[in-house]
Parts: structure tokens; sequence; C-alpha cells
């Protein structure tokens, strides 16, 4: 029997694919997330989530591999995950009382097979303006440094906003569900 298998070791996407209650294991990618010279975000999100899969399936070709990959996008530029409190504090400066696009490639592919389902969804956040005051205590509370764009918006993270629009909240997150659901039961699997 094909295993699931999540080429992330995200610990924000194990628990949203923990949600379905499917069986799954993970697996770390190994993939040069490094975008292309012009490589716009969403293209860089759909990108990156086939190779992630692609790169986990070449290792498991009887399984059946998620992929997944999310790139902030602020004026068309993307917005990588900080690392480091300067550079939050730099990029949460930088969207307060702006727009930023989140784009989360969804991939699911079995390696044996030819059949490879894609998804894009889009998210867009809006900042309510941020003083800097603001920025260090939410930054020292949550610490968000693994996150594009600077938040947890499942945490305090949500505080910075005005608005979400989006067709799936968990995108934000890192992994949207609903797509991920479809392709699932697409491929055989009993969700729920």
């Amino acid at each position: 029997m094909p295993k699931l298998i999540l080429a992330s070791t995200s610990p924000y996407r194990r628990e949203l694919l923990g949600r379905l209650g499917l069986p799954f294991e993970t697996a770390r990618p190994e993939v040069d997330e490094a975008p292309q010279p012009g490589e716009p975000p969403a293209a860089l999100a759909r990108r990156l989530a086939a190779a992630k899969a692609r790169a986990v399936a070449a290792r498991h070709p009887e399984d059946w591999v998620i992929g997944s990959d999310q790139v902030a996008d602020l004026d068309g530029r993307p917005l990588g995950k900080p690392g480091d409190h300067a550079r939050a504090v730099a990029q949460l400066r930088a969207t307060a009382g702006r727009e930023v696009r989140f784009h989360t490639g969804l991939c699911l592919l079995r390696g044996t097979d030819d059949e490879v389902q894609h998804h894009l969804d889009l998210t867009v956040v809006r900042f309510r303006p941020l003083d800097v005051d603001e920025i260090e205590r939410y930054l020292r509370t949550e610490r968000p440094y693994d996150c594009a764009g600077s938040f947890k918006c499942e945490g305090l993270g949500i505080t910075l906003f005005e608005a979400i629009e989006s067709r799936d909240p968990t995108a934000l997150i890192g992994l949207p569900l609903i797509a991920l659901a479809g392709m699932l039961r697409r491929a055989g699997f009993a969700v729920p």
C-alpha cells in the first residue's frame, strides 16, 4: 500500500496535514529555494512546491508525495523568512499599512505515475499601520523568524491585520487543505 509523504519538515504544515486524519510521514525535500532571475513570486511558489514533491518522490517512487511552498509578495518582490529579529522588524515596517499577497503552491504526485496535480492559492493580507513599539512587542512575544512575512496568523500575528482575503484560511499557514483534500480524493484517498 502506498504511503502518503509530506515533503516538508515544517511543523506548521505537519500540524495542518494531521487535521485530515490520514496517516503520513514527513521527509526533507533538499531543494534550492532561490528564485530564478525575474521569476514572479506566484511562479516561484508553484515551481518550488513541485520541486519539493519530485525530490522526495525520487526517493519514494511508490508513494504519494505532497509538496507545498509559500512565497510572500510585496509589490511583486518576494519576502522570505526573516531568520532573525532585525530582518523581521524591517519586514513588518515595510508591510505596515500595506497589502501583501501570499502565493501558496501545492503539488501531489506519485513517483511511478504520470499523474501530477497542481494548485496555487492566493491570500491577500492587509496590514494595519504599525508603530515600532507594536512591532517590537509582537516579535518579542511570538518570535516568528521562520515565517514568511514575519508573523503567525494562527497566533498573535492576527492582531497585525486589517483584513485577510482568502478562499482557504489554511493556505496562509502554509498548506491549503481545501485544495489538498480534493487532490487526495482524486488520488483515491478517503477524505474524510
